[in-house]
């Protein structure tokens, strides 16, 4: 019985609860390698409430169970069993669980989840907690041992305590952290510079980028390059809508100019360069962190308003949109809100017979950007005409507001706020529903009720969520169950977007942007077979 002297036998038995649930369904299907680390780290809380717990009954010194050494023997043994067993049956029931969710989002059924791979994973996630929790216990005896000798003990114990967590966070946070952030930073800004294949500059004089050009196309980016060069052209759009005119981009990359607010008055050059202010649709797009602008969303639009659409971005980081989170997500908000300042107040001293609608358009990160770059009282007395919001990312500030205060008997994944008059939700299947008319200036959420990103939050660790109440996101698993802790874990993990397919978890489709755009705007003059043809048109370009 080494591994109960080693180990302690509540924490472990919490442990095996934590890591069968884990293995129940969530809101995206998971991989083998995730799952296990979710197992693993489960299993981990599990033990770490163990100790807790075992530790306070003998701080508190309440009575042990009356037992001889015999007893406690076998009742140790057959806990342990009870954690093997466990384990094992939820092991086999994890198939079933992550077909229930695969079988929503269209997706082939598995026949195991791994069970080796998975617990494997886990015992090596467990393993490292648990050496990096003995060694921190060994940090805090060490020091209070040593100054015991010349202080009180509990002083000393907290002393200890102080050095411990000073070290730890110093190590992780000041070392490990910063390291990797700097490596990834300087990868991702080569990736930046590179010119792909097939991304040539521009002939014409009035493209961005071309010979005209107040940006030379190298500056413009790596993601810039591919807005500017891989969205629809005249003769597509004309092939579906039997007339249009070529679509104006521009985008302006984090080389152009030094300073947020020089690439904006930049961004306002080129658009008036290339007469954009005199088209029917003007988007201010904020990108996610590598300056990545959905396809989907931009070329749904310039279909529907056959080209006559100018799009406008800045780029404000080289980093994927956790890591641009987690640097500096400030400079991300700075350069959002001089974009939109100067195009808004050119805008805004423009004839209003003449102008071009304005919306804003972000997704993920760049929602909550997007979100950021403007105050309701700058635009009261001149509204913008409106923006739409994709996957808005852990429960930003209008979109958390607005659900919780969402009108009676409505659900949380697709809430009515206020009868619909100024702000509306939709998902894949449609929504943008309301009671009262939708007035000028319209804000619409665009998000999946399986999208977690949009519905992750920490207090889902100790209070279960208003979306799985029912009814339920026909994308969100029958299955799927609350349970403290885990529940939130889950979620963790599920942000690990590579699983989801189009149109499900984090993953926008060209026909759920169309669906929300047509709400949004409502272009005129779009027959049902025209629709048709232009959701087959939009599936034909890439998704990244």
């Amino acid at each position: 019985m080494r591994l109960s002297k080693t180990f302690s036998v509540l924490g472990l038995l919490l442990g095996a609860i934590l890591f069968a649930l884990s293995l129940t369904p969530s809101l995206t299907p998971r991989s083998t390698l995730i799952q296990g680390a979710l197992a693993g780290t489960s299993f981990t809380f599990g033990y770490v409430i163990g100790v807790f717990l075992h530790w306070l009954w003998n701080y508190l010194e309440l009575p042990d169970i009356p037992l001889n050494h015999g007893q406690r023997k076998v009742l140790k043994r057959l806990a342990l069993v009870a954690c093997i067993y466990l384990i094992v049956i939820f092991l086999w029931q994890g198939a079933h669980w992550q077909n229930s969710v695969r079988a929503l989002m269209g997706m082939q059924p598995v026949s195991g989840i791994g069970p080796f791979t998975v617990g494997s994973v886990a015992l090596l996630i467990f393993l490292t907690f648990w050496l990096l929790g003995r060694g921190f216990r060994h940090i805090i005896l060490a020091v209070s041992q040593h100054l015991a000798r010349h202080i009180p003990e509990r002083v000393a114990l907290l002393t200890g305590l102080v050095v411990a967590l000073a070290l730890y966070w110093s190590i992780l946070n000041g070392v490990l952290l910063k390291a990797t952030l700097h490596t990834i930073s300087i990868i991702w800004e080569r990736h930046d510079q590179v010119i792909a294949e097939g991304l040539k500059a521009p002939e014409a004089p009035y493209k961005v980028g071309g010979a005209n050009s107040l940006l030379s196309w190298k500056s413009v980016g790596h993601q810039g390059r591919r807005f500017l060069t891989l969205g629809p052209s005249v003769e597509d759009i004309r092939e579906v809508a039997g007339l249009g005119k070529e679509p104006i981009r521009v985008f302006v990359g984090l080389r152009a100019a030094e300073t947020p607010l020089q690439r904006a008055f930049l961004a306002l050059a080129e658009l008036k360069r290339l007469n954009a202010f005199e088209r029917e649709i003007l988007l201010i797009a904020t990108p996610t962190g590598e300056g990545w602008l959905d396809p989907g969303a931009v070329n749904s639009l310039e279909y529907l308003y056959r080209g006559d659409v100018a799009s406008v971005a800045t780029q404000y980081s080289y980093l994927p949109s956790p890591f641009a989170f987690l640097t500096d997500n400030r400079y991300g908000v700075e350069s959002a809100r001089a974009l939109f300042k100067v195009i808004y107040e050119y805008w805004e001293d423009l004839p209003v017979e003449t102008r071009p609608r304005l919306y804003l358009f972000g997704l993920s990160l760049g929602a909550q950007l997007s979100e950021a770059s403007f105050d309701f009282y700058d635009i009261i007395d001149d509204p913008i005409d409106g923006v739409l919001w994709a996957g808005p990312p852990f429960g930003s500030g209008i979109w958390r507001t607005i659900t919780d205060n969402r009108d009676p008997g409505t659900p949380a994944w697709l809430p009515q706020f206020k009868g619909g008059e100024v702000v509306r939700f939709g998902n894949q299947y449609g929504g943008y529903l309301g009671q009262e008319p939708w007035g000028r200036f319209r804000i619409a959420f665009l998000q999946h009720a399986s999208d977690p990103i949009v519905f992750f939050d920490f207090r889902w660790m100790l209070r279960k969520p208003d979306w799985l109440e029912r009814p339920r996101g026909p994308d969100v698993s029958p299955d799927l169950h609350w349970f403290p802790i885990v529940t939130m874990l889950q979620l963790l993990a599920d942000l690990n977007l590579g699983i989801a397919p189009l149109a499900f978890g984090h993953r926008y489709s060209p026909d759920g942007y169309l669906l929300a755009w047509m709400a949004l705007t409502e272009p005129p003059d779009w027959s049902d077979e025209e629709l048709k043809r232009l959701r087959e048109k939009l599936r034909t370009y890439p998704v990244r």
